[in-house]
This record gives structure tokens, C-alpha cells and sequence, in this order.
């Protein structure tokens, strides 16, 4: 896999990684965020950061649905890792910090050793926000921690919930009206076309005679 298909599939790791951690992971995230990290992540995600203590909580909802749009549309601008790496930085300390000296190259089971601690402290859909984070960024442990988001128990990335297409809508009242309308204006157009050709077929008749 070449440079630019691993990087596309990274992302797709990190967009489902945000797709499954829920509202309420998110919005507890963004709440005990540091005051840099949180206004990094209002900055991304284009939101105002002059809002009054008062109107926090209430604002914390927007900030969620302003989050997961930048991350939506962020793929190409880089604004998708950027929000992952901020969101989980200190999942991602803490998981250095017990890692010790296996932490730029860590194994399988050096992860799943500290993964459940983690996940306590930080909440399973924070973990894949890091573990995602890291891929995208090229960590000498991807090809390991690709593996755990596909299949390790603990961390594997739900199966993307693919929407069925909305069933068709019963005919409305008024569609019997618009089937009428259309054939009054093919029928017509039928008859514009036949007077036509009947009068092409005259104007030849006439000039055969003459």
C-alpha cells in the first residue's frame, strides 16, 4: 500500500473513530478540556470562544455538533486529525506515560496491557480517538494498532451503520392531478405535431400540382 492509500485509510479509521464515540463521551471530553486545548478546538471547529461562563453547558451541545462537522468535512484541510489529536492529547500522555520505555515502539501486548486503564480514565470512545490519532500521524506502531481497531475486542471500531434509503412516499393526493396535467400536454403536443406534418404535406402537395 503506497503513501497516499495508507494516509486515505488512516483517515477513514479516524472518521469512523469519531463517528462511534457518542454525544455524550464528546461533550463530557470538551467539558474537561484545558482552556488551550478547548479553544484549539472551538478554532477548528469555527466556533466563537468568547462565551460566558452562564452559557457554557448549554454551548457544550453546539460545540459537539460543530465538532463533528469540522471533522466530517475535514479530511481534505487536515481539520479531522488536527481535532483528534487535540481531543485525545491527554489520553494519549497517559498512554505514554505507562507504555515507559516501550512507548515509541510498543508491541500488541504492550498496548492491550494498558489499553484497559485507559479506557477506564478516559472512556473507550476517547481511546479510539487516540489510537485512530496516531495512525494518521504515522506512528511506527500503525500497522499494530490498525489491527486492534479492526479486531481487538477491547477498542475494534463498530461496523459502520449504513442507513437503508428512505422508503418511497405513498403517492400524494394531488399526483393523479399532475398525471393528468402531463398527459393533457403530451396529448396536446401529439396533436401540434400532427397539424404540423399535415400541413408540411399540403404545402408539398401544392407545389407537386404546380
Amino acid at each position: 500500500m503506497n503513501s497516499t492509500k495508507a494516509h486515505i485509510a488512516a483517515l477513514s479509521l479516524l472518521d469512523r473513530a469519531f463517528i462511534a464515540i457518542t454525544d455524550e463521551e464528546l461533550a463530557a471530553l470538551v467539558a474537561g478540556l484545558p482552556e488551550d486545548h478547548l479553544s484549539a478546538v472551538k478554532r477548528i471547529a469555527g466556533v466563537r470562544d468568547d462565551t460566558p461562563a452562564a452559557d457554557q453547558e448549554g454551548s457544550n451541545g453546539e460545540l459537539v455538533a460543530a465538532v463533528r462537522e469540522a471533522a466530517h468535512k475535514g479530511r481534505v484541510n487536515g481539520d479531522l486529525h488536527r481535532l483528534g489529536v487535540v481531543l485525545s492529547d491527554a489520553c494519549l500522555a497517559q498512554c505514554i506515560e505507562k507504555l515507559g520505555d516501550n512507548a515509541d515502539f510498543p508491541s500488541e501486548e504492550d498496548l492491550q496491557g494498558v489499553i484497559p486503564d485507559l479506557v477506564e480514565t478516559h472512556g473507550v470512545g476517547v481511546v479510539r480517538l487516540m489510537l485512530a490519532s496516531t495512525v494518521v500521524g504515522e506512528a511506527p506502531a500503525s500497522a499494530t494498532i490498525v489491527g486492534m481497531l479492526k479486531t481487538d475486542e477491547a477498542v475494534k471500531l463498530p461496523p459502520l451503520d449504513l442507513k437503508p434509503l428512505a422508503p418511497l412516499l405513498p403517492p400524494k393526493h394531488d399526483d393523479a392531478e399532475r398525471q393528468a396535467l402531463k398527459a393533457q400536454r403530451k396529448e396536446r403536443k401529439a396533436q401540434e405535431q400532427a397539424a404540423a406534418k399535415l400541413r408540411r404535406e399540403q404545402v408539398a402537395r401544392a407545389k407537386n400540382r404546380a
